[in-house]
């Protein structure tokens, strides 16, 4: 019996044994509902993040929006604008959001493009993509159309042949050549690796594209969701916005 006692006693500690890693709870899971904007730079930022496993998911900041308020709960949404996530935080959906990086709207065109500027965009036979109203490039789109004589604006829209749910879909229009230009941020243009070129717009007429981020209500993984903002504020994620092209907070 005795010998019987040792060996139950043997295997216990062989269970329980000095391998900490396998007693050490695994990194949590932490989802980001992004900007389709923001792909590249989110995704670098994920891949060094230490906290957790960055789960990103792309799309439209509105159709993100939308879900959030469905009931879908990621642990952070970052938008292409502020208007966003400040209505979220007014419906007491995200906790108070911070702005985080500025870009700038161009218009995309392949790099042998006659196109030269926004007057080239009102002549007949000139196709061009854009960003469906609701989300924020389309938005930033109609206010620099606003900005134009109403005879050129009207024009210019008359040539327009497709309304994109995000930029990424603008993109792949110009970069196809479904269409002969779009309007974009220089950050999605600087993503193509040449295969598109930036045409800028009047200073007058340039709008200011900030962008949003904040902590959802009933996130899984407040704490870590909290660091990771944090870090695209003052870090390794404000790092990885430099480097994709992104501008500091406005």
């Amino acid at each position: 019996m005795r010998r019987i006692a040792v060996l139950a006693c043997l295997a216990l500690l062989a269970g329980c044994g000095s391998d900490d890693s396998s007693s050490s709870p695994a990194k949590p899971a932490l989802t980001v509902s992004a900007a389709a904007s923001l792909k590249n730079a989110v995704t670098d930022y994920g891949k060094g993040f230490s906290a957790a496993t960055v789960r990103p998911s792309f799309a439209g900041s509105d159709e993100l929006a939308a879900q959030i308020r469905q009931g879908v709960k990621p642990d952070v949404f970052a938008s292409a604008n502020t208007k966003l996530p400040d209505q979220l935080y007014a419906e007491g959906l995200v906790e108070k959001p911070v702005v985080f990086a500025s870009n700038q709207l161009v218009l995309a065109v392949p790099p042998d493009s006659s196109i030269k500027g926004l007057a080239d965009l009102a002549k007949p036979g000139t196709t061009i993509a854009m960003g469906s109203p609701s989300v924020p490039v389309g938005s930033y789109t109609r206010k620099v159309l606003d900005g134009l004589p109403a005879d050129q604006k009207k024009a210019i829209l008359a040539n327009v042949r497709s309304n994109e749910p995000d930029v990424g879909g603008v993109v792949g229009k110009v970069a196809q050549g479904a269409v002969d230009a779009g309007f974009v941020y220089v950050t999605d243009v600087e993503a193509t690796d040449g295969k598109l070129k930036a045409i800028d717009l009047p200073e007058d007429l340039k709008p200011q594209v900030a962008y949003g981020v904040a902590v959802v209500k009933g996130a899984k993984h407040p704490e870590q969701a909290q660091q990771f903002v944090d870090g695209l504020l003052d870090g390794a994620g404000q790092q990885a916005l430099q480097r994709a092209g992104f501008l500091p907070p406005p």
